[in-house]
């Protein structure tokens, strides 16, 4: 059972570990006062990324001190006041808007953008295969699709969106990473006999339901089939 807990924070863990810190950053202050003159060191068109929490969020930058970027909200399902749904994204409303699986590309202020953290640049060209197309080329891009779009955390994301523009190809490391981690979970036999006990501490606390009972059987049959 020990073992069986110490797997499960193990892989916890690493579905957290997708961000790798990097020197080359640009630090923007949250509570700067938007009217700053300073104007930030990035070129229209740089790919710019900044650590979430959980996840790195990507923009493409339009110059101006503007970045495009695609961005779960729950707010314009809420309300058609553009008052407050062009205010910034906070963590709240991006959570309901993964859930409600509802976004938009927006463009907002490069301080809005960075949330109080360090923004890297460009930093994805070196793990891509394929070329970045001129600066100018991507910018534009970004800005013909500002709008509505449906969301999807795993095919559908921020990440998808700066590479289709940056590259030409949709595409995700996030994604993949949490895949091959999810097939590394599958993989172990250890998830079987914790889909067990979990199931039997369900059956324990819940009482005998076909609710409770089938899935304690095919959950941990799928994972010892497909190990």
């Amino acid at each position: 059972m020990l073992d069986s807990l110490t797997f499960l924070i193990e892989k916890l863990f690493l579905l957290t570990n997708f961000y790798v810190f990097n020197k080359k950053s640009w630090l923007a202050d949250e509570c700067a006062p938007k009217h700053t003159t300073t104007a930030p060191p990035f070129k229209r068109g740089d790919l710019l990324e900044v650590q979430r929490t959980l996840f790195t969020h990507f923009g493409i930058y339009l110059g101006d001190n503007k970045v495009a970027h695609l961005m779960p909200d729950i707010m314009p399902v809420l309300t058609s006041d553009q008052k407050l749904i062009t205010t910034v994204v906070t963590n709240k409303r991006l959570i309901l808007g993964c859930i409600y699986r509802n976004a938009s590309i927006r463009v907002d202020s490069v301080e809005d953008f960075a949330y109080g953290v360090s923004i890297l640049v460009n930093d994805m060209d070196r793990s891509m295969k394929t070329p970045a197309m001129p600066n100018e080329d991507v910018a534009r891009r970004a800005e013909k699709l500002v709008g509505a779009i449906p969301y999807s955390l795993l095919w559908n994301n921020c990440e998808h969106f700066v590479t289709y523009c940056r590259y030409g190809t949709p595409a995700s490391q996030q994604t993949e990473k949490f895949c091959n981690y999810l097939k590394m979970a599958i993989r172990d036999q250890r998830s079987v006999l914790l889909t067990v006990f979990l199931g039997v501490m369900s059956i324990v606390c819940f009482g005998l339901a076909p609710s409770t009972t089938l899935p304690t059987i095919l959950i941990p049959f799928t994972l010892w089939m497909a190990g």
